[in-house]
């Protein structure tokens, strides 16, 4: 399920140095959606094959979403150390902290894979409950 052009994963670099990051983290103005990917993306229709992929075994309920392989070099080292020790998750702690720059969305990160390595089963519970509340009730999306 493709909501980008055609080899739009190829232009992040250059999309980021013209447009840089907007208030919650994605890029400004990407022109790499297409029409049709913003429909998705704004139905959520996009967000089917993780649901498969969380079926499947291979994310977790609650944790830090995949990233390209820029957007990753943009984190600190030392929390692209910490992302790598912990699965991935279909609701990210974007959701419960919602944070507005890139450094608040690591930070965001950060808190959770540290609370989440001393107690995962009590952060997951949290973080999801948190991110139910600001999606249902204060209409939460990532834009």
């Amino acid at each position: 399920m493709r909501t980008m052009h055609p080899y739009a994963e190829y232009l992040q670099p250059y999309i980021y140095k013209l447009n840089r990051l907007q208030e919650n983290g994605k890029f400004n103005n990407d022109f790499r959606i297409s029409t049709i990917g913003r429909i998705m993306r704004k139905l959520w229709i996009d967000e089917l094959p993780m649901l498969i992929n969380w079926v499947k075994g291979d994310l977790k309920l609650v944790g830090v979403r995949p990233l390209s392989q820029h957007y990753f070099k943009l984190y600190d080292p030392v929390l692209q150390t910490k992302r790598i020790k912990v699965k991935p998750g279909l609701i990210p702690p974007f959701y419960a902290d919602m944070p507005k720059t890139l450094e608040e969305i690591m930070e965001s990160e950060n808190r959770y894979i540290d609370a989440y390595l001393k107690r995962s089963y009590r952060t997951d519970w949290s973080y999801f409950w948190k991110a139910f509340h600001n999606i249902v009730f204060c209409s939460a999306r990532s834009s």
